[in-house]
């Protein structure tokens, strides 16, 4: 299945339909920072033994990281190394 939608579709990348857009990004960043902070919270919490900090840390990571992955995300699909 791969291989032949490879062949089928040789187009250059600028019109790749298969390039994810800048709203599926955002859906993908908030599924992964979901994953990520509840992560940083629980060992937060390990460390702290503390709740309100944890989540206090959870909070700020959840945030800062979003945006961070987001322009990164926007940033590798215009990269059109290792891509067909």
């Amino acid at each position: 299945m791969l291989l032949s939608q490879s062949i089928e579709s040789k187009q250059v990348y600028s019109e790749d339909i298969s390039s994810d857009r800048p709203l599926r990004s955002i859906v993908k960043s908030l599924s992964w920072r979901t994953v990520g902070t509840l992560d940083t919270v629980f060992i937060s919490w390990i460390i702290t033994r503390e709740l309100t900090l944890a989540f206090s840390i959870g909070s700020i990571e959840l945030i800062t990281k979003m945006v961070l992955y987001f322009f990164h995300e926007r940033v590798w699909s215009k990269i059109k190394w290792g891509k067909n």
